[in-house]
């Protein structure tokens, strides 16, 4: 019975959970100049319409967190930088100015790749970082523009 249960739980995380190769969440820079520590910091929360009104002002870069498949599926905001990885992405991918103001965003409320992806830049010394929630689902659904990427 336990098992069955094990089973279902096990399952049940693998449908709720982002898209992602576990080898992208199990890889890490250590041993890279780039190495950051593993202690994540609190990030803020972006709602989708701050970052609709930051980017339009031009006053913030949104960066992409997710996987090819899910922007293949839901695709990409506009204008976004598109990083590697999540977890070990170069940090040249991201805006050399380290207090530009960031916002991460992944596929939805429940992917976490977003987290890991702003804790990272924060602990590289990147300062106004933060995280927008919804995702490129939440992105989409609130009627924001989107840009497809090619199906292969």
């Amino acid at each position: 019975m336990f098992t069955r249960f094990a089973l279902l739980i096990v399952s049940g995380s693998l449908v709720l959970a982002c898209h992602g190769s576990r080898a992208e969440e199990q890889s890490s820079a250590k041993g890279s100049p780039e190495a950051v520590s593993e202690a994540a910091p609190t990030i803020p929360e972006s709602s989708v319409a701050d970052a609709s009104r930051l980017l339009n002002a031009k006053a913030a870069t949104l960066i992409d967190a997710n996987n090819l498949d899910t922007r293949r599926e839901y695709g990409v905001v506009p204008g976004a930088i598109l990083l590697s990885s999540s977890r070990d992405y170069a940090f040249s991918e991201l805006p050399k100015e380290k207090s530009s103001k960031l916002v991460f965003y992944c596929g939805g409320i429940k992917c976490r790749a977003s987290d890991a992806a702003a804790a990272r830049a924060a602990k590289a010394g990147y300062s106004d970082v933060s995280v927008m929630r919804e995702g490129i689902r939440g992105w989409k659904g609130a009627g924001q523009p989107v840009q497809s990427l090619p199906q292969t």
